[in-house]
């Protein structure tokens, strides 16, 4: 069953390649959805699939980018949509 998870991701998250790592690790594990930088340093996303697949996702965005640290992770769980293919980085 697919769920559609809102992050708030701290740290040092933006200047170091972040979204676009977000997204090249959300098509690897099959999601849709979307990443942008927040003017407050932050960055906000939306992913969409399953447990499996969004586990996977959040551990490499975690750890598997050297250049960003991840200090911690505001996370809410939605309904699923069902509306995007794909993931997008949005300006």
């Amino acid at each position: 069953m697919n769920k559609r998870h809102h992050l708030i991701v701290e740290g040092k998250v933006q200047g170091v390649g972040f979204r676009y790592f977000t997204q090249e690790q959300a098509q690897h594990y099959g999601l849709a959805g979307w990443v942008r930088n927040l003017p407050d340093g932050t960055v906000e996303l939306e992913a969409e699939g399953d447990d499996q697949q969004f586990d996977a996702f959040l551990e490499a965005i975690k750890t598997k980018n050297r250049f960003a640290k991840v200090e911690h992770i505001q996370h809410q769980i939605r309904d699923a949509r069902n509306e995007e293919e794909g993931f997008t980085v949005k300006h």
